[in-house]
């Protein structure tokens, strides 16, 4: 075989035994040589291929916590309070004021549009002067349901159509997730995925909330190779067979860029059914598609007020948040992947939520032992050094949210949590000093995929005022270059396959125009990307 050898302006392998190269030879998408271009010629035969010689090459970056609806939302009026852009280019301001919002819905009532309903996201209320209320949506219109999902995904917000269409508008209707007015009758948030799911479908919106259709899944994989992502999940689909089929056929054309590993979702159907299917689900993987993981919801979102706090109230008097789940289908789901040895992740924003889970494992792995698990608790916000130390006694990992310093880490200090916890929020350096394994992450759409964006932020620790929370948590660069390469691979199961440039491993590159190394740290964030290669495939942005 000929092999292709690849010149950089320098390699950051992640590789211990060779950390710094300016040559890389790949062979049948596999890496086969790493090092000066005198020691790879004597490999055998070789081309040269000399386009990433100005360049700077990592190993892909892994986004191990994204959802492919994020591309399926900007069909839909964002009503967001930071700048965002859209896949196709068009930059949407924020909005900062509820009236603001209600403009640009009605401005874009004729598109953004589900069926009869209305359809808009990214709205936080806790960067407004309130929630908004079924009155102020009836504004839009009282004749059509009208629907905002909140930035988290975990709060849905309708008007007084949508309500009668869903009959959550008799009175004293007695749910935890559902907020009552003065008049006893729904303000019009539903929170909670035992609420939002069912309303959901009743209003035609499911789809908008959670699918992912041919186009998305195009739009995901552009998005990819924009921000220097070569493997990416897609952390919560219900993978129909409509779906599967999706994902095959754009998987498997010749120019797909990006290793896609989706992980259906669940939320208290019969254990039995669902691995039933994951099983099924498995036999349909390749080498750019890696089917069968599992994940599971078991809190809400804390700037939403519905993640669980062992404090047991938020500091601001709001009530603790939602149970999703009943642990003893939790500890059943548990057994059944460390049997199958399914890779399992486990959606765990407060520390309330994050020790029960480390409770169920503790009594799973009783039930089932296993030393080479990947369980992963994701987000893990609030976890403190305590219920870091069980978890890698426990040999789970976790997933950082270190997007959330910049995006809510103002609010948390004085809003949800307090300062004192607020600075120790997503403590990835704690997790470095113990040796739990731990990746970072975007969460697509909630905040914008950009791999060295997650970066910046676990290495700087600065929020969107520019305040400092928790110094002691930061980073350092290649720390934080290992978070979204191999420490995110280790949560996947794929530390053997990717997350460093080593022989043997699929050639994955992230092709950067600068040294994330060499620039001072408050610019890691704007280290230009020029594309990827996946598997040996050159994708430029």
């Amino acid at each position: 075989m000929t092999a292709t050898i690849y010149s950089a302006r320098r390699i950051h392998t992640l590789d211990e035994s060779c950390p710094e190269a300016t040559h890389v030879a790949v062979v049948e998408g596999r890496i086969a040589g790493v090092g000066s271009l005198d020691t790879l010629k004597a490999l055998g035969p070789a081309t040269l291929d000399s386009r990433f010689a100005d360049k700077v090459l990592l190993p892909g970056f892994v986004e191990g916590h994204a959802h492919a609806d994020a591309c399926v939302a900007w069909r839909y009026a964002y009503c967001g309070q930071f700048e965002r852009r859209d896949p196709a280019g068009r930059l949407w301001p924020p909005v900062h004021s509820i009236s603001a919002i209600l403009e640009r819905l009605r401005e874009g009532m004729s598109s953004s549009r589900v069926g009869e309903t209305v359809f808009a996201w990214g709205i936080d209320p806790i960067h407004l002067e309130r929630p908004p209320t079924r009155h102020d949506l009836d504004q839009v219109s009282r004749t059509e349901p009208v629907a905002m999902i909140n930035a988290s995904y975990h709060i849905l917000y309708l008007n007084t159509e949508a309500l009668r269409r869903v009959k959550l508008l008799a009175p004293d209707h007695a749910h935890a997730g559902l907020p009552l007015d003065s008049d006893g009758m729904a303000v019009g948030e539903l929170r909670g995925s035992t609420l939002i799911g069912p309303a959901a479908q009743l209003l035609g919106i499911a789809e908008a909330l959670q699918g992912s259709d041919r186009a998305a899944f195009r739009d995901f994989a552009r998005l990819c190779v924009q921000t220097g992502v070569t493997t990416v999940t897609d952390l919560a689909n219900s993978l129909t067979d409509a779906t599967l089929a999706a994902i095959q056929e754009v998987t498997g054309t010749p120019h797909w860029p990006v290793r896609l590993i989706p992980a259906m979702l669940g939320q208290g159907k019969p254990v039995q059914d669902l691995f039933a299917r994951l099983q099924y689900l498995r036999t349909h993987s390749h080498e750019l598609l890696r089917m069968g993981q599992f994940k599971l919801v078991m809190d809400g979102s804390i700037q939403g007020f519905t993640a669980r706090l062992r404090a047991g109230a938020y500091v601001q008097g709001a009530p603790n948040g939602l149970w999703y789940v009943a642990p003893e289908w939790v500890r059943d789901v548990m057994v059944a992947a460390l049997k199958l040895a399914v890779p399992l992740h486990i959606h765990t924003n407060g520390d309330e939520a994050s020790e029960l889970a480390l409770n169920l494992l503790e009594q799973a792995l009783a039930i089932a032992p296993s030393s080479g698990h990947r369980v992963t608790l994701q987000h893990a916000q609030l976890m403190d050094e305590g219920l870091m130390c069980r978890a890698r006694d426990l040999g789970a990992s976790v997933n950082l949210f270190s997007n959330h310093i910049y995006y809510w880490g103002d609010a948390h200090a004085s809003l949800t949590v307090g300062p004192a916890q607020a600075a120790r929020m997503n403590a990835a350096a704690t997790a470095q000093r113990l040796g739990l394994p731990f990746g970072i992450h975007s969460d697509v759409p909630v905040t914008p995929m950009a791999p060295l964006f997650t970066a910046w932020c676990a290495v700087n620790r600065l929020t969107s005022s520019g305040q400092v929370l928790g110094p002691q948590e930061r980073l350092s660069v290649p720390q934080a270059l290992h978070a979204i390469t191999l420490g995110s691979a280790y949560t996947l199961g794929l530390e053997r396959e990717i997350g460093s440039i080593s022989v043997g491993k699929s050639a994955d590159f992230a092709v950067l125009e600068d040294d994330p190394l060499e620039v001072p740290p408050e610019r890691l964030k704007d280290v230009g990307v020029w594309g990827t290669v996946c598997h040996g495939r050159v994708s430029p942005a």
